[in-house]
């Protein structure tokens, strides 16, 4: 039976290729979505607040319904705000998240994030809270961070430590931020993905900014990217597939339905954690038996997957820290830079196309512990990063996206250039702090690091 509908159950493999068919869109209707996540803290004890209470998080979101957004909820629980295409959630561990709306420019995106961070503020002094951006929380343990009141979060909760040993920091303790782009056919999806997962390490690199765990050094620049690789095999990693011939829709679609399940959503979330998709597609899910998918199934799926880039209807860019404000605005122009010029893009891939399957793993697991640090492919890493960076500038100035004052997109790269050259991440700065005038007091980070 065709889809005709979110409504309409599944019955064959070529619709669940058709959601990713659907996603196609001609280059003038190409945009960005830029995502962030920030920790909340209490400013007496920098303790992280929970959903409830006077200073909690559901009162932060309350707070933000001044400004025009709109309330989210499930059952009664008020779990996101929405407004002109934009988003802002909770995730597990009370991070505070913006999912911005699709936007032309970067321009449109940094005017979106200064709104929203104004705006936070603003609730956050009336409450007595801070925000902060590092990919990693740097003084909790995972017994002392809060757990936000989601049905999926309770489901993942018990699973992920069934599958890894860093899934619950993962979910508690990590905060990232993200760009997501557009592809016009299944070819430009292909090079797409292709160069932006060889890159993500580069940009894992660029932004890295957890050095601290529990108030001590952790060993690495970047603890986030280090806690992807043991969450769970099933569902993260580098894709190594995605650089084999014949790669394409088909062959993302098998992947994901390969991934075991977490849940199904109906009124309330079921529980059908390592669940087979494939049983579902046949109405045989132990979990929900004689009931067939919808597409909405389908992208739920979809979301619970974690690779180092994803594709949806979109392509997603999930490999760096976050960080300060103009740090916010800068993944959006890399990416932006690369992928929206097609001699940039084709540049890219002319960088990275040599590079062996070793080679990207093992990038990855350089960027986490030693950042731009290293050689890779016979040449330093900071080297690899600055070419990476002068093709995402040429790319941004073809573009030639102007603000009101008539300046290009190329301005929001000044930071990354300065770390490439410097050969330092954002976490080496901090350490050097750390060690330096802070004198061990990683207490300093949350009074220097805050929005």
């Amino acid at each position: 039976m065709a889809y005709s509908g979110e409504s309409e159950p599944l019955r064959t493999f070529s619709e669940l290729v058709s959601y990713f068919q659907s996603g196609e869109k001609s280059r003038e209707r190409w945009r960005i979505g830029a995502e962030h996540e920030k920790f909340a803290f209490r400013l007496t004890d920098l303790t992280r607040p929970a959903y409830e209470g006077p200073d909690g998080i559901q009162a932060m979101l309350k707070g933000l319904m001044r400004f025009g957004w709109q309330g989210v909820y499930e059952g009664e629980t008020l779990i996101a705000l929405s407004r002109n295409g934009a988003s802002v959630s909770l995730e597990p561990g009370g991070q505070f998240e913006l999912s911005g709306a699709p936007l032309e420019t970067v321009h449109d995106i940094c005017d979106e994030t200064g709104q929203h961070l104004e705006e936070v503020r603003a609730v956050a002094s009336e409450l007595g809270l801070g925000f902060v951006g590092t990919g990693f929380s740097p003084l909790w343990t995972r017994g002392e961070t809060p757990v936000m009141p989601k049905g999926r979060y309770k489901i993942m909760r018990s699973y992920m430590p069934k599958v890894g040993n860093l899934g619950l920091d993962m979910m508690l303790r990590t905060c990232t931020v993200q760009a997501n782009l557009d592809y016009s056919s299944e070819a430009d999806m292909v090079q797409k993905f292709r160069v932006s997962l060889a890159l993500q390490p580069i940009a894992t690199a660029l932004f890295a900014n957890s050095p601290f765990t529990e108030g001590k050094p952790n060993g690495f620049v970047s603890a986030r990217a280090n806690v992807w690789t043991d969450t769970d095999p099933d569902r993260t990693g580098m894709l190594d597939f995605v650089f084999e011939d014949g790669f394409g829709y088909e062959r993302y679609a098998q992947y994901a339905l390969d991934v075991p399940m977490y849940f199904v959503h109906r009124d309330d979330y079921i529980d059908a954690s390592g669940q087979d998709f494939k049983a579902f597609m046949k109405g045989e899910l132990p979990a929900y038996m004689g009931h067939r998918p919808t597409m909405d199934d389908w992208a739920d799926h979809l979301t619970t997957l974690f690779p180092e880039v994803r594709l949806k209807k979109y392509l997603e860019m999930r490999g760096a820290d976050a960080g300060p404000w103009s740090r916010l605005c800068a993944l959006p122009a890399l990416w932006g830079g690369l992928f929206y010029d097609q001699t940039a893009l084709d540049a890219a891939w002319d960088l990275v196309k040599g590079w062996t399957t070793d080679e990207h793993n093992r990038l990855r697991g350089m960027a986490a512990r030693t950042g731009l640090r290293g050689d890779i492919a016979g040449r330093p890493v900071k080297d690899w990063a600055m070419d990476v960076l002068n093709i995402a500038k040429q790319g941004l100035k073809n573009r030639n996206k102007l603000s009101g004052g008539f300046i290009d997109e190329t301005g929001y790269l000044g930071e990354l250039f300065e770390i490439a050259d410097s050969g330092l991440t954002p976490a080496d700065r901090l350490l050097e702090k750390f060690h330096g005038p802070w004198q061990g007091d990683i207490r300093r980070l949350y009074a220097e690091e805050a929005y």
